[in-house]
């Protein structure tokens, strides 16, 4: 009887645990479709089509330190701009990035496509964490 209960149990929780990932698996993809929109009318024109950047100039998205090691940062860039020297996979920027203008879903999705992307792989940003940081700016 102890064992069906420990099965039982066992079997739920890794029931539950499939659900939750694969909503979450289907939310992060929507929100990567719709950021690759906003991205590819906002974005592509500096930050290239595979996210590489212009060199020099335009810091890379793809497989970037910078981009994956602070989320709140990433949010907070997409929200004011970035201005002044920033490091990125190594190497020195200092240039300019304007505020994107976008809503706090259109950053969520933006920053899912860009972390999920060439070579990146993050956690699903959510308008929640969105929202936060620009109360906070």
């Amino acid at each position: 009887m102890k064992n069906t209960f420990i099965l039982f149990a066992v079997l739920a929780v890794a029931t539950i645990s499939f659900s939750f990932t694969t909503v979450q698996d289907a939310a992060l993809k929507k929100s990567m479709a719709d950021g690759k929109s906003v991205y590819e009318g906002l974005c592509i024109a500096c930050h290239m089509n595979e996210g590489q950047g212009i060199a020099n100039v335009f810091p890379p998205l793809a497989k970037s330190d910078f981009l994956m090691k602070d989320l709140d940062r990433s949010i907070k860039i997409m929200i004011v701009g970035q201005q002044g020297e920033i490091t990125v996979n190594g190497k020195k920027y200092n240039g300019v990035m304007p505020p994107t203008g976008l809503d706090d879903k259109g950053i969520a999705d933006v920053l899912n496509y860009v972390r999920n992307s060439w070579g990146n792989k993050g956690d699903i940003v959510t308008v929640a964490q969105v929202t936060k940081v620009r109360a906070k700016k």
